[in-house]
């Protein structure tokens, strides 16, 4: 794949991520007063960073070679494509006496950076066919 292609797919997983994590993010404020609920967040970004690493460090890494598939396996490369972002309850804090640990103060200012990041990745994507645009102009 080239890197045009890498790129805007790149952008819009990461244009998902931040429309899920709107999602989250709004559930958790409706249920800011609902007993017992949880705060959800979304991890996508330390996976995918896992994920790049294995691949840049592949060369470096041992492999061992097996004949059967009930052998042990060697940890393969991960392609970042097949990264998924996961929603994560956060059971360890509770924050009222109702046992609920919604901020709804923070999951505020959530929304907010939430809504800027995804204004500056649809503003990263126009860049990107806007290059392919201006070359498309000069053949």
């Amino acid at each position: 794949m080239n890197s045009f292609s890498n790129s805007v797919d790149l952008l819009h997983r990461a244009l998902d991520v931040q429309s899920l994590r709107y999602q989250v993010t709004a559930n958790n404020i409706a249920n800011s007063e609902v007993p017992n609920f949880k705060r959800q967040s979304v991890n996508f970004e330390s996976e995918l960073k896992r994920a790049f690493a294995s691949r840049d460090n592949e060369h470096e890494s041992f492999r061992m070679a097996t004949q059967d598939a009930r052998h042990i396996q060697s940890e393969v490369p991960r392609d970042w494509r097949d990264v998924e972002p996961r929603r994560v309850s956060d059971y360890t804090t509770s924050s009222k006496a109702n046992g609920n640990n919604v901020d709804a103060e923070q999951e505020a200012m959530n929304i907010v950076q939430i809504q800027m990041q995804y204004r500056l990745l649809t503003q990263l994507m126009s860049f990107e066919f806007s290059q392919v645009n201006t070359a498309m102009k000069s053949i």
